[in-house]
């Protein structure tokens, strides 16, 4: 799918609350490429703005040119203009480039009611502009201001009739939508304008676009961290549109947006705050197929991990020093896991979606049965039979890790069932990699050594490569509540593979297991 691309034409907000600062926050929020066209910089915190500098108005179009001849936009979002000159250079800019979509925040009044645009610049803005935008998101003072500049003599509205003829009044001069913030006029149940705070109820902005007013409504919240709401409606209207929504939409998930935005904002700053734009967005704590890279080097992964892959155990194999009565006894409990990581393989085949999971799983099974005969030949080497090591109990260990990893099968999803699968798989690619490059490792007379090259033969390392090819894509789509789930079951199976190696040490309680003999 082609990246959707907005470019942003405003000015520079220092303490990052509003302008293009927020834009852009906002576009990454919706999954939108941002561009940008600087028209002033702005020193400013959350009390208010010190000093602008306005940026000359050719150099904007020199900008704005560079972008759209390039990477090009799908819709252009405009902010503050700062001078009639950089609106006229806007104007032309969007003709010439023929932009499908405008979304026009006239930013002309501060919150304190201060004017930001020049008159001539408003008239500029009011007969070039607005006949070139997709919708207009005017407050109600810069409602009024744009319909006094064209002649007309209009009232602050007083309820939710007025505010509708308000803004058909003002689509009426050129652009074909325009969404009118009710901000300022905070409404009782009653749509009545509030004449206290403790009255209001809600607040409703209009959307007419010409044919037809539709209203959305939001609770009226009690909060200082406004700063920057109309930009971000604004930039999150352009997003929607970019994306395919059409008008009424776009409007109504923005308009959402910037709601949740405000209830979940943290204060900054001694003024009116920022809202929080990523309220929606998560992101995983690890790159692309880099999943397995990030688990194990956790804080709550990382020593577990080392316990079972350097455990005690797996240095006798390396050494050659591990007694063979023990290693004997994990032979038999390793020959009656095979059978149930077999069934557990089969089940992550059954309840895989997709053909490839499913051949994934099944090449996996595969496998195992190519192991367990290679485990044969093996134990035989050791004087042990496969009716021998049949007719011998399960320990304690190979239970309780056997039954796990089915019951997670059974009870949790496919990519759990991975997940429990993982550390078995995994480790033992790892731990039979390190003990056959390692230094220490004895090779001469080491009895072990078979089994250290049957975990780095060919087929089990493409067995390794194939598990960890499916958790790194899969793990990519799990949010991160979903993901410390995971994660958990990942420990408690690696746990269950240390009793497993505690067990061939004898530290761990078998059945009828002494009878084996060297």
């Amino acid at each position: 799918m082609a990246v959707k691309r907005v470019l942003v034409i405003a000015g520079s907000d220092s303490s990052g609350g509003a302008g293009l600062e927020a834009d852009q926050r906002v576009l990454a929020a919706h999954g939108v490429y941002a561009l940008t066209a600087t028209t002033g910089l702005t020193a400013q915190n959350t009390l208010g703005v010190q000093d602008i500098f306005i940026v000359p108005a050719q150099f904007v179009k020199k900008q704005i040119n560079a972008g759209l001849e390039d990477v090009g936009a799908d819709v252009v979002k405009l902010g503050m203009l700062s001078s009639e000159e950089t609106i006229d250079v806007i104007a032309e800019a969007l003709t010439s480039h023929q932009i499908p979509s405008v979304v026009l925040d006239p930013v002309m009044i501060s919150t304190s009611g201060s004017q930001l645009l020049p008159e001539a610049a408003v008239q500029s803005l009011r007969t070039k502009l607005l006949p070139l935008t997709t919708i207009l998101t005017p407050n109600i003072p810069e409602a009024i201001l744009l319909l006094k500049d064209a002649g007309l003599d209009v009232q602050e509205p007083k309820n939710l009739s007025e505010l509708t003829q308000l803004a058909k009044q003002v689509r009426a001069l050129g652009p074909k939508a325009v969404l009118l913030k009710g901000g300022h006029l905070p409404l009782t149940a009653a749509h009545e304008a509030a004449q206290n705070p403790q009255d209001a109820s809600i607040v409703i902005d209009i959307l007419y676009d010409g044919e037809n007013a539709t209203l959305f409504e939001t609770e009226f919240l009690v909060s200082k961290n406004t700063h920057g709401t109309g930009c971000s409606l604004a930039s999150a209207i352009a997003a929607n549109l970019a994306l395919g929504k059409d008008m009424k939409r776009a409007v109504h998930s923005a308009v959402r947006f910037v709601e949740a935005g405000i209830k979940t904002s943290v204060d900054m700053g001694k003024g009116s705050g920022p809202i929080n734009h990523f309220h929606s967005v998560y992101s995983l704590p690890f790159a692309p197929n880099r999943f397995l890279e990030y688990a194990l080097a956790r804080p709550d992964v990382r020593p577990i991990w080392k316990k079972f892959t350097e455990h005690e155990f797996v240095h006798g194999l390396g050494s050659g020093k591990l007694p063979v009565e023990r290693f004997k006894q994990y032979l038999v409990q390793d020959y009656l896991y095979l059978v149930h990581f077999a069934r557990s393989n089969s089940l992550a085949a059954y309840k895989a979606k997709s053909m490839a999971s499913i051949a994934a799983s099944a090449k996996i099974v595969l496998h195992i049965e190519r192991e367990t005969a290679l485990h044969l030949d093996y134990c035989a080497s050791f004087g042990l039979s496969k009716a021998e090591m049949e007719s011998y109990p399960e320990s304690l260990a190979c239970t309780a890790y056997s039954r796990y990893i089915l019951d997670v099968g059974q009870s949790e999803d496919w990519l759990a069932l991975q997940m429990a699968l993982a550390p078995c798989l995994i480790g033992y690619g790892a731990i039979a990699k390190r003990l056959y490059t390692e230094k220490e490792t004895l090779r001469e007379g080491n009895r072990y050594w078979q089994w250290i090259e049957n975990y780095v033969a060919e087929d089990y390392t493409e067995a390794v490569r194939l598990g960890s090819e499916l958790l790194e894509t899969h793990m990519r789509q799990v949010s991160p509540s979903r993901m410390e789930e995971l994660i958990k079951i990942f420990i408690r199976a690696t746990e269950l593979e240390i009793s497993f190696w505690d067990m061939g040490l004898g530290d761990h309680p078998r059945a009828h297991m002494t009878s084996l003999s060297t």
